[in-house]
């Protein structure tokens, strides 16, 4: 440890301008944290830091993890295939058609003229969302129309069940993806965005802080192994240091504050449970409409097969 003392006090009392300076400040400061880690530092050699400051630290940490806990599971909303994963095997199928369109054409436009057949350009594939009501809603539509398709269908109870169903799917798929949106761009954004500006300001301002106590320590401790000639500048880099401490932890104080008074994350919180209830409440509506519906049907259908067996 002594050759550590000599190196950072050779170092410090080096007069090599300013940018040495700065490097003989970091060196100090990087061996200082090194040694409080590694717990060869005292306790009582470790400026302690304000009680407000401390305070404010752990609320902005709590503020931020909750900001990232929230936006791990939230960001799903940005993919609306988040709860259908079979859209991947949809997607490859999409994929595959499409190319085949791309070569279809390729072939229609650039073998005009030629021997070789040509064949005749095709439409383009209509791309289809990718979310379980869209999917339960395509699905429903296509089982309804095989089965209104077979001799007497139009009559079959479950039949006109899934076109009550698939009817009632579409219009909550469209309020998904009004769903969708609206958290995207009224909670998703400006919450990424308070985690990316201004949380980020307080925690970087944070880091100075503990630069710059780090500083403070090692220039304390370079004052206490100094040599007499060189005491009067250590002494004033200890002082400097303590200045720049207090200005930095006064910013940080300043800018901690403003993001924990933010009103902001409650505003998106709140724009996140907006959007989910005006979903859920039309899906309900619309659900309830059906069941009523269905459940009509099926009482019928009941009724029917019964009659049968009593014959």
């Amino acid at each position: 440890m002594d050759g550590w003392n000599k190196l950072q006090s050779s170092l410090s009392g080096l007069n090599l301008g300013q940018s040495a300076n700065k490097f003989a400040k970091g060196f100090n400061s990087s061996v200082q944290a090194t040694r409080e880690r590694l717990g060869q530092v005292a306790p009582d050699e470790i400026t302690e830091l304000p009680q407000e400051y401390k305070d404010l630290e752990a609320r902005v940490d709590a503020l931020r993890q909750a900001h990232l806990a929230l936006l791990k599971v939230t960001k799903a909303y940005e993919s609306e295939s988040y709860d259908y994963p079979i859209q991947i095997q949809e997607s490859i199928t999409e994929l595959s058609t499409t190319i085949g369109h791309g070569i279809t054409n390729f072939a229609a436009t650039n073998l005009k003229g030629t021997n070789l057949p040509t064949p005749s350009p095709v439409a383009p594939q209509v791309s289809q969302h990718k979310t379980l009501p869209h999917a339960l809603g395509r699905a429903a539509t296509n089982a309804a129309s095989a089965m209104q398709r077979t001799p007497g269908g139009i009559e079959d109870k479950l039949g006109k069940a899934l076109t009550v169903y698939a009817e009632v799917f579409d219009n909550i798929a469209s309020a998904r993806v009004e769903q969708d949106e609206s958290i995207q761009t009224q909670y998703l954004r400006p919450w990424q965005t308070t985690l990316s500006t201004s949380i980020n300001v307080a925690m970087k301002a944070r880091q100075a802080v503990r630069i710059s106590r780090l500083e403070l320590d090692a220039a304390k401790q370079t004052l206490k192994t100094t040599s007499p000639v060189k005491q009067e500048q250590a002494r004033l880099d200890v002082e400097n240091a303590e200045d720049d401490l207090v200005q930095k932890t006064e910013v940080a104080i300043t800018l901690m504050k403003t993001v924990l008074e933010n009103p902001e994350p409650v505003k998106n919180l709140n724009e996140l449970v907006k959007a989910q209830l005006l979903y859920f409440a039309a899906a309900a509506e619309a659900l309830s409409s059906a069941q009523g519906e269905i459940e009509e049907l099926s009482v019928a259908a009941e009724g029917e097969y019964r009659k049968s067996r009593d014959h």
